[in-house]
């Protein structure tokens, strides 16, 4: 539908999805839900002859050319299908109310045709795949609905868990306040007395997944303004990292490695900490 009736925002159907106006096969949906060819959908709001025709008028918003230096100096990796980006912190992925400019602002800059299929918090920096046409953006969706790309984060958390590795099933609410189930796999690489660096594998891909588990845990991220609010170091930047991808699609193997960005490395020498120089010796951790 959004493709036959352009007019119609990302905003407007997830809006409606919300508010139960927009089903499929007569149920409800999810904004992430991936059409299926037979499917029925009905936008109990919809009505075709004026929103077909009718305008919506969105600002338009100039990048800059530094911002668009650094997504290009921050594209580890293209092809003609998408773009591995390694995300930097205080960017938000996607827009809103409070958001000023996102890297969907900056891809859409570039080309209508790019698409984002996952997320990560503007605080959290790390690599994000970006599809560069529908055919890759419904296959990569795809292989995140199926848990077929592994995702890896590096944490530093104040505090430590009471088990060095552990997977962790944990219930979130999420801003509706409906509960979700969460796994995530964890290991600690090396602590001190009030610091321990921590490599994750979350299995499911919730809002503020990490940080939660993190929380409930006992050892909150350093920097996180939401879940580690009482900490001597809410001064320091978020210290989360997705640092690799692994995946498969069309039968062609990928990984990809992120470098850890200066203030993270900065964190862990002041700190004492010792990091593998070579990330991809975390990779088979789990």
């Amino acid at each position: 539908m959004k493709y036959k009736y352009t007019s119609l925002t990302q905003a407007f159907i997830e809006k409606n999805i919300r508010k139960k106006n927009i089903l499929i096969n007569n149920s409800r949906t999810k904004a992430n839900y991936l059409v299926n060819f037979d499917d029925e959908i009905k936008i109990l709001n919809f009505h075709e002859t004026l929103y077909k025709n009718k305008i919506i008028f969105k600002k338009n918003l100039k990048i800059s050319k530094e911002i668009l230096r650094e997504f290009k100096r921050s594209t580890i990796f293209e092809n003609n299908d998408f773009i591995v980006l390694n995300k930097w912190s205080q960017i938000a992925t996607q827009g809103g109310s409070k958001i000023k400019i996102s890297i969907d602002d900056i891809i859409k800059n570039i080309s209508s045709q790019y698409r984002l299929v996952h997320r990560l918090d503007k605080e959290t920096s790390g690599l994000l795949l970006i599809a560069k046409n529908l055919n890759y953006a419904k296959k990569l969706s795809s292989l995140f609905k199926q848990k077929e790309i592994t995702k890896f984060y590096i944490a530093l958390c104040e505090g430590s868990p009471k088990n060095n590795s552990s997977q962790v099933k944990l219930e979130i609410k999420n801003k509706k306040l409906k509960t979700e189930n969460t796994l995530t796999n964890y290991k600690v690489v090396n602590k001190n007395k009030s610091i321990c660096l921590i490599l994750f594998s979350p299995q499911t891909g919730k809002t503020h997944q990490l940080r939660i588990v993190s929380k409930n845990l006992g050892c909150p991220i350093v920097g996180d303004g939401k879940y580690n609010i009482h900490s001597k170091y809410a001064k320091e930047r978020l210290m989360l990292h997705a640092f690799a991808l692994k995946f498969t699609v069309n039968n062609q193997r990928f990984e990809f490695i992120s470098n850890l960005p200066d203030y993270l490395i900065y964190f862990i020498k002041k700190n004492n900490l010792k990091i593998n120089k070579d990330l991809k010796n975390y990779l088979n951790i789990f």
